[in-house]
């Protein structure tokens, strides 16, 4: 699995410089079968949905489709990159929306838009929205994360 930035921050974010709206990391993922072989063994999840296509197409599925968890794990990665340090993620929470098919020649590219959808001054807390798309739609839902500032 590779990914590219697009928008590199090397930076530590600063909360009083975040305004709703602004967009803090942005990513593109590489999936290939042997990064979902790679994701079964480190997660324990060897259904076979996610890496033979006879199985996937007898469930009704338009091929093999990678886990749920990694797409939502991919999805997260730049946000915490962009914040430096996984402890201030409070609260993340997303919505399948659509499977990620992974082609066994062409793989799959998974993108990431990570925005600023709320502030709480109060609180210090920044609510970032996902947008995680696959062939130009969107395939996690309501995809917010939490992040904590000091």
């Amino acid at each position: 699995m590779a990914s590219r930035d697009t928008a590199p921050n090397f930076d530590a974010p600063n909360f009083d410089a975040l305004s709703v709206g602004d967009v803090v990391a942005e990513r593109t993922f590489e999936l290939s079968r042997d990064s979902l072989v790679r994701y079964a063994g480190a997660s324990g999840d060897f259904n076979p949905i996610h890496y033979r296509d006879d199985v996937a197409a007898s469930v009704g599925l338009p091929g093999v489709i990678a886990h749920g968890m990694l797409t939502m794990g991919l999805a997260v990665q730049p946000v915490v990159d962009w914040a430096g340090d996984p402890a201030l993620v409070g609260d993340y929470q997303v919505r399948f929306t659509r499977p990620v098919v992974v082609d066994p020649s062409e793989g799959a590219t998974v993108t990431v838009s990570a925005k600023v959808g709320q502030l709480d001054a109060e609180a210090r807390v920044a609510r970032i929205d996902l947008t995680t798309t696959f062939g130009g739609e969107t395939v996690l839902g309501k995809a917010q994360v939490r992040v904590r500032f000091a």
